[in-house]
């Protein structure tokens, strides 16, 4: 846990309310009785972002438009402006957990402005995409198939979670010229026990949870840390984080910058995890670094 963090970055997601308190009680009697069950339980919890999807159905105003592409038995949603030409370079935005692709139309509206094609992605059970639950290896899964729809990207636009599995796909090889990482998230091995110890769950859930997603899922989380992916990201990179982020420690931006040879680190005041997305200083930067 880092020093320059909130005790608990889950408490965010899932606060100190009285339903929050009564959830972690019947999650810690089901692990006494029977672990197996509690870690399915917990899981189940931990896929499920909250608030739900439909808090960021806001209403979409001309000239964006959405389509959607079947993906894994559901659909994914994406946002276009029809007022853009074919041929322009490409910039896929991605949004992180528990978000939505138009919190980035701001960025989405400069990056159209200087010349680009931006296009908003609603990651699996987010905003107007189907399913209620999904994971981190999903997401980078949803980005390989936005990229089979897109053709390659010149830039990647990406805030917290979303950050983690846009850098996984590049360090996979996917073609993708630059990448901004808005307050990117820290490591999902570190989520685990923020999110167990803000229910009070004994300290062997954590793990149990990431043997049983490395299982389902099929990817080590270790290729989440800045350890792995630093060396295999090669693309210029922009690092956008605020120093007093309550969500995703500005440590975790930090360790990646360190990690990556092309990164650069961008540091604010005063915009937290959230408003990096929608602040006109961040969007000129990114637009100079995309340039």
């Amino acid at each position: 846990m880092s020093a320059s963090g909130p005790p608990n970055p889950a408490a965010a997601f899932y606060s100190g309310s009285r339903a929050a308190q009564a959830l972690g009680a019947t999650l810690r009697a089901i692990d006494s009785l029977a672990p197996a069950w509690g870690t399915r339980a917990a899981l189940r919890l931990f896929f499920t972002p909250l608030p739900w999807k439909f808090t960021m159905r806001s209403g979409l105003a001309s000239p964006w438009a959405v389509t959607s592409w079947p993906f894994e038995g559901v659909s994914i949603a994406a946002y276009r402006r029809g007022d853009v030409e074919p041929g322009r370079p490409v910039v896929l935005l991605v949004h992180g957990w528990a978000g939505g692709g138009l919190q980035l139309r701001a960025i989405g509206d400069a990056l159209a402005a200087a010349g680009f094609d931006p296009v908003l992605l609603d990651l699996p059970a987010h905003g107007r995409s189907g399913g209620w639950r999904s994971t981190l290896p999903q997401f980078t899964r949803a980005l390989h198939a936005a990229m089979s729809r897109l053709g390659p990207l010149h830039g990647v636009v990406a805030h917290s979670l979303g950050a983690l599995a846009a850098l996984h796909m590049a360090a996979r090889g996917l073609p993708v010229q630059r990448l901004v990482l808005l307050a990117p998230s820290a490591p999902p091995a570190a989520f685990l026990r923020w999110f167990a110890g803000s229910f009070g769950l004994a300290d062997s859930v954590p793990e149990r949870m990431r043997e049983r997603i490395e299982t389902v899922e099929g990817v080590p989380l270790a290729e989440f840390e800045p350890d792995w992916l630093g060396p295999r990201i090669v693309q210029p990179t922009l690092i956008v984080h605020d120093e007093a982020d309550r969500v995703a420690p500005f440590a975790a931006g930090q360790r990646l910058a360190h990690a990556m040879p092309n990164a650069s680190l961008h540091a604010t005041r005063g915009l937290g995890h959230r408003r990096v997305m929608a602040d006109p200083a961040v969007a000129l930067e990114v637009l100079r670094h995309l340039r």
